[in-house]
């Protein structure tokens, strides 16, 4: 609907009207906000188009005559059911400013006091029968003139620290004066901004006494609001002023600065920073080249543009980075070598290994082009190696792990279109060692993964290729860098999940793990002085002696590494801080006999399950990620006349087909002796690996298979104290395998003096160093009947 607009002639307003000129039924509006007091001219507005029809109406039947009372109880369903409080006022309406269907705006005068009466069902309007309430025509006495000035002057008070009040207080009191003193209250009611319910009770109070001390009240707490409020804005514009005074000051000083020549803007200030730095970098023609264009390109962007941050941004990454900065190398390989000895304890072959690869370093003058990966179990120092071979070339050190890694950008950095874009690993690790030749370690390089993103492991490709790396492009530097200085240190507790294009890139290292008498060295030289420092404690007041140490590594630590040995070290100096720290001053001597004290019971019994040889039962030796391990084939017989084979202990694709050669190959040979030959038809053959939670897999255990079953077959035990490893064909070729090392230091830690490998393993038990050799007696073979000659103490016919 369009917006009317409709007059109504207005009638003239007395201060107190005769009761006769009103109508004796209103229709009654309810309102929310606040009540309203006569005297006064206002605006109202409502939506609703029950509200619209009320009011049209009322200008239409009834003159204009409205009453409105305040809300005394809501009612949720039709707000013109409310309740509502007796005491309202009438109200006439003057002019309708605009109204649609569902809204209306009106400007009303409030003429008197009314009391609602009863109400009237006559129609759809809430109409109800009404008594007015005239202020009483009194002259003032001296009490009521009192209060009145009282209360003149309080809202003087209060039009000088409100100004939002003055214009209308100002007009209202010009044409009033203490003759009328209710019409004055009820003026000067309407204008404060007390809460409803209390304006609602100073319109109730028809006695002019009560209702002046209830509007000096109000009067006084407007007053304190007010001063509040001015001393608010107060300190708000003091701070302001302050900051605004400060700024323009600081800005003439920069001009005044700026015309003397004692100090340049902000980006006159960047750009001499930038240049400053490229006075020390041995820049390549490309970098330079690329440097200057986006100098001049800052020149002429304003400090405020994004492109501005961006382009800094950019040109302090590349500033930042060593061009041409180089570490000072160690060109002694006997200081090398006393650096690898200090910080590592064994690993005699690996140092050996290294030392040659730094005297090539020594002799080039540059990094020879291979890569380093070091293989081995957890904890067995492949970082801290990596540690002293940049100690031992004398370069920085940096490292971070790749594990886990999904993004290539990562590696080589995101494009600098994409907003928070940021240069690749490689490039932050060469910002923050400030050299071009530093160290960088890449941890489990074994564990990278790969996503939508793309692939870091082959991101990585480019970095460790000796070939490509001497141009290697960062996506956001987009400026190719020189990564052929860098020694690169890999290191991976497994080489099978390193895609083989990474691995071919790579020299390996094998870190195998230590023997007991190995770890007790390392624990007196390196564990227990370092926990005895980090817990505070002196050589005083603990000791380790080294059976309590075997006892340890045998019972609590028993993987390759010695990280677990580490732990359980700060085991015993927690429980020795705490014995101090009840009173107990006394030296604390860890012993074999009291080590349950501080570490409870062994985690790990031996590994010998069987006091007495048993037939079909074989002791194997095994590869794990956590070093070597001993591992026993059961093989159990029932007979039965429908005869078969199965196997159980979680065993790996491969293993299961190790097991049924061995199977195929030991029936095929024992079907040619004359007294077993009927043992596999009229038997159901079960294989197990113990440790049935533990998956298995890999084809080494053949042989052990085979001498289970073959032992099996004849119920003969095998030799005592003898462990094997190798593969087996079906024609009873034994084939080489891997692990060399880490089986044979798992079999010297259960006591097995007597091994047998293959023969083509010889040349890697001979590498081994003789301190893991030592007592150990090993049998190489090439055929399946050469094991029967050392398994048994004679053959068995």
């Amino acid at each position: 609907m369009a917006k009317k607009e409709k007059e109504i002639k207005q009638a003239p307003v007395h201060p107190v009207l005769l009761s006769d000129i009103y109508p004796d039924h209103l229709i009654v509006l309810p309102i929310s906000n606040r009540p309203l007091f006569p005297g006064f001219g206002m605006p109202l507005s409502f939506s609703g188009k029950k509200f619209v029809e009320v009011v049209n109406h009322a200008v239409q039947k009834h003159e204009g005559f409205l009453g409105v009372h305040f809300v005394k109880e809501f009612d949720e369903k039709d707000f013109f059911n409310s309740e509502l409080h007796d005491i309202g006022t009438i109200v006439k309406v003057v002019k309708i400013s605009q109204f649609s269907e569902e809204s209306i705006q009106f400007f009303v005068q409030v003429l008197q006091r009314t009391k609602l009466v009863r109400k009237v069902q006559r129609d759809q309007y809430n109409r109800w029968e009404v008594k007015y309430l005239p202020d009483p025509k009194i002259k003032p006495d001296e009490e009521l003139k009192a209060y009145t000035l009282a209360i003149m002057n309080s809202v003087k008070e209060l039009i000088g620290l409100n100004p939002m009040f003055q214009e209308q207080m100002k007009l209202s009191l010009s044409r009033m004066g203490i003759e009328n003193p209710g019409l004055l209250m009820d003026v000067i009611a309407s204008l404060l901004t007390a809460e409803p319910d209390r304006l609602q009770e100073l319109l109730e109070a028809l006695d002019l006494y009560e209702r002046s001390d209830k509007l000096l009240l109000l009067l006084k707490e407007e007053i304190e609001i007010s001063q509040l409020q001015e001393q608010i804005q107060k300190q708000i514009n003091e701070k302001v002023s302050k900051q605004q005074r400060e700024y323009f000051l600081r800005e003439q000083l920069k001009v005044i600065k700026k015309e003397l020549g004692l100090e340049k803007d902000d980006k006159a200030t960047e750009i001499e920073k930038i240049e400053e730095k490229i006075k020390n970098l041995k820049l390549s023609d490309e970098a330079s080249r690329v440097i200057r264009e986006e100098i001049e390109k800052l020149k002429i962007l304003e400090p405020t543009s994004a492109e501005f941050q961006v382009t800094r941004a950019y040109l302090n990454v590349l500033t930042d980075l060593p061009w041409g900065l180089f570490d000072e190398a160690i060109l002694d390989i006997n200081k090398s070598r006393k650096i690898l000895d200090d910080d590592h304890y064994g690993l005699q072959d690996v140092k050996q290994r290294i030392l040659e690869y730094i005297s090539t370093i020594i002799k080039r003058g540059k990094v020879a082009g291979s890569i380093i990966c070091l293989v081995g179990p957890p904890g067995v120092g492949k970082t801290s190696i990596g540690k002293s071979i940049a100690n031992a070339l004398g370069r920085k050190f940096y490292r971070f792990s790749v594990g886990g890694m999904r993004d290539e950008a990562e590696i080589k950095g995101h494009r600098r279109t994409y907003i928070g874009a940021m240069p690749g690993k490689i490039i932050q690790s060469l910002k923050r060692t400030g050299s071009a030749n530093p160290v960088i370690m890449l941890d489990e390089i074994d564990k990278m993964g790969a996503s939508y993103q793309g692939d870091p492991a082959s991101a990585l490709l480019e970095v460790l290729d000796p070939e490509q790396n001497v141009e290697f492009l960062d996506h956001y530097l987009d400026v190719r860098f020189d990564l052929s200085n860098i020694l690169f240190i890999t290191t991976a507790n497994q080489l099978d999940t390193i895609p083989r294009p990474l691995l071919d890139r790579m020299e390996i290292i094998k870190l195998s793990g230590y023997i007991m008498e190995e770890k007790v060295e390392i624990a007196k030289r390196y564990l227990i002085p370092k926990q005895r420092k980090e817990h505070g404690l002196l050589a005083s007041e603990v000791s380790i002696s080294d059976t309590a140490l075997k006892h340890i590594i045998d019972g609590y630590a028993r993987e390759a590494g010695v990280r677990n040995l580490e732990n359980q070290v700060k085991k015993i100096m927690r429980h020795v801080t705490m014995e101090q720290a009840i009173g107990k001053k006394d030296k604390i001597n860890v012993n074999y006999k009291n080590i349950t004290e501080f570490l409870g019971k062994p985690i790990y019994t031996t590994e010998e399950l069987y006091k007495k040889q048993i037939p079909g039962v074989v002791l194997g030796l095994a590869w794990t990620p956590l070093g070597g391990a001993t591992l026993y084939i059961e093989a159990s017989a029932l007979k039965t006349k429908n005869p078969g084979f199965k196997q159980t202990g979680q065993l790996g694709n491969v293993m299961q087909e190790s097991s049924e050669i061995a199977y195929s190959y030991i029936r095929s040979v024992v079907s040619g002796e004359e007294k077993f030959s009927k043992f596999f038809n009229e038997h159901f053959i079960h294989l197990h690996v113990p440790a049935g939670a533990t998956p298995k897999d890999g084809p080494s255990a053949g042989i052990t298979m085979a001498l289970a079953l073959y032992s099996l077959a004849h119920n003969k035990p095998v030799k005592k104290g003898l462990a094997m490893t190798g593969e087996l064909t079906l024609t009873g070729r034994v084939l080489p395998i891997g692990g060399v090392k880490e089986k044979t230091i798992a079999a010297r830690r259960v006591g097995i003096k007597e091994l047998i490998f293959p023969k083509d393993n010889e040349k890697d038990f001979d590498d081994l160093p003789d301190y893991i050799k030592k007592g150990i007696s090993a049998h190489f073979v090439d055929y399946f009947n050469e094991i029967l000659d050392v398994a048994y103490i004679k053959n068995i016919n």
